[in-house]
């Protein structure tokens, strides 16, 4: 697509990585801060952010900023049409996703984090903008799925 590409993992603090290669979650101000920095840097051109947005709070951040912290409130449709998201919900059972986890090299997530993550997910739902795309699929349709979603706007 030639757009900008950020990894949230690439951000966290040296600190968080350490809690995180011991198997403690980040809270929900952690997450929070980091998303709302990438948001910001992120909002004047096209760009791809890999970022876990588990719960609908931190998606909302990454459509409002600070002020849906505040107002606790999700944007309504149609609110920032400068800022156009589509989040894309890779669903997959725990066993796939735990044997590509397994397979990584020098990342500070564990698996026994796996849990933790998917207690905590609180799936895409209407109205917030998103595709759901199986973790299933081989990786090269998956990717078609994406670009085809993004490119149909």
């Amino acid at each position: 697509l030639g757009w900008k590409f950020y990894d949230a993992d690439d951000y966290h603090s040296l600190e968080n990585k350490k809690k995180m290669e011991k198997g403690i979650p980040l809270n929900d101000e952690v997450f929070v801060v980091l998303v709302f920095f990438l948001r910001e840097d992120t909002s004047k051109q096209d760009t791809i952010l890999a970022c876990s947005a588990l719960k609908k709070m931190y998606r909302r951040v990454l459509i409002s900023g600070a002020s849906a912290i505040e107002s606790n409130q999700p944007e309504k449709p149609g609110e920032n049409p400068a800022l156009k998201i589509l989040f894309v919900h890779l669903d997959g059972p725990m066993d796939i996703i735990a044997g590509r986890l397994e397979k990584r090299r020098g990342h500070f997530m564990p698996l026994e984090l796996l849990k933790s993550q998917f207690d905590t997910l609180e799936p895409p739902s209407a109205p917030e903008h998103f595709i759901t795309v199986s973790l299933e699929k081989p990786l090269p349709e998956t990717v078609l799925e994406i670009e085809s979603a993004i490119r149909q706007g």
